[in-house]
């Protein structure tokens, strides 16, 4: 075992749900070169001790919705709160604590743009504890789609290969309905669950269940996050990224910044500074080498801006019908 409690196999598992998280354990164990009980006996304790989860989330620009990534300023000894506040609410995910605990940074996904502005608008403002609001739009993801960040190199190309999910094909917007919403809640909870699952809870047959989630998938309208610990791949450190890239080498810097194994998460957006990313590191001076030698390399970049991150709250959002209130403390 690692001093994190995670021995090869388990990184390895971890590894192949990153590139397919609904795989059947079958196809896990074949990749692995394992048995299937083993894979299930080790998935299920990893589940069970809540180290692990898989998410089956909708991917936000491919079904509509109004995505921004907030930094919210608060007054020094009301973070905490905020951060659990904004952690309740359906429509968020990536909750933190960043920098000297005075700022939290989330991400935000409406259903529609009455819902995005009565929170951006109306309810932080409102907030006594709330001091100032940053919010930028995400224009385009670099990082998107299945393992398109797998944390430490764990398998060989061959067993990569074996797992990775066909190509989506991301042409036109895919419109959800109460059917959608229905499957998507479960999804949210447990993005392994099964058919019969699934089935009970949206009213439909098995067979009407499986062919619309396969056609959400292969439309990628929807999404399977693996939600661990950073630690438990070695990872100590954690920052989010500011970035002012030159707008002709934009796309350039963002592509060559989703290919660093140090980034899972990295977008082009509006604002001040026009790319924003997260970064994962073993410690504070493996962050110091990867700005000076990683971001260094990188010419068109004019301005960086890292915060660390003391603190996650919530990882990936639960999405849901946007019906919980925001009842911030006053």
């Amino acid at each position: 075992m690692t001093d994190h409690g995670f021995d090869l196999l388990d990184r390895q598992l971890v590894q192949a749900l990153m590139i397919d998280g609904r795989a059947a354990f079958s196809r896990l164990a074949a990749a692995l070169e394992t048995t299937d009980q083993t894979v299930i006996r080790r998935y299920r304790r990893l589940r069970g001790a809540g180290l692990l989860r898989v998410l089956g989330l909708p991917v936000g620009d491919r079904v509509g919705m109004h995505e921004s990534r907030l930094r919210i300023q608060c007054v020094p000894g009301s973070a905490v709160a905020i951060a659990e506040a904004l952690s309740r609410r359906p429509d968020t995910g990536w909750v933190k604590i960043l920098a000297g605990g005075a700022e939290v940074g989330c991400m935000v996904s409406s259903r529609s743009s009455e819902e995005h502005e009565a929170l951006l608008l109306q309810k932080l403002p409102g907030t006594r504890q709330v001091t100032g609001v940053s919010a930028q739009s995400l224009l385009h993801r670099y990082t998107a789609g299945p393992g398109h960040w797998l944390g430490p190199a764990e398998l060989g190309e061959e067993q990569i290969q074996a797992l990775v999910p066909p190509e989506a094909n991301r042409e036109g917007t895919v419109r959800l309905d109460d059917f959608d919403d229905a499957m998507l809640a479960v999804l949210a909870r447990d993005g392994r669950a099964g058919y019969p699952e699934l089935a009970k809870a949206t009213g439909r047959s098995e067979s009407t269940v499986r062919r619309r989630l396969e056609y959400l998938r292969g439309a990628g309208a929807l999404t399977f996050e693996v939600e661990i610990l950073p630690v438990h791949l070695g990872y100590l450190t954690e920052a989010a990224l500011a970035l002012t890239v030159a707008p002709g080498a934009l796309a350039e810097v963002g592509r060559a910044l989703a290919d660093h194994p140090q980034v899972p998460f990295v977008a082009a957006v509006t604002g001040a500074t026009n790319l924003a990313a997260t970064v994962l590191c073993t410690d504070r001076h493996a962050l110091y080498t990867y700005m000076t030698e990683g971001i260094g390399a990188l010419p068109s970049v004019h301005q960086l801006e890292v915060v660390p991150v003391l603190r996650h709250v919530k990882r990936a959002g639960l999405l849901s019908d946007g019906s919980r209130l925001f009842d911030p403390p006053r």
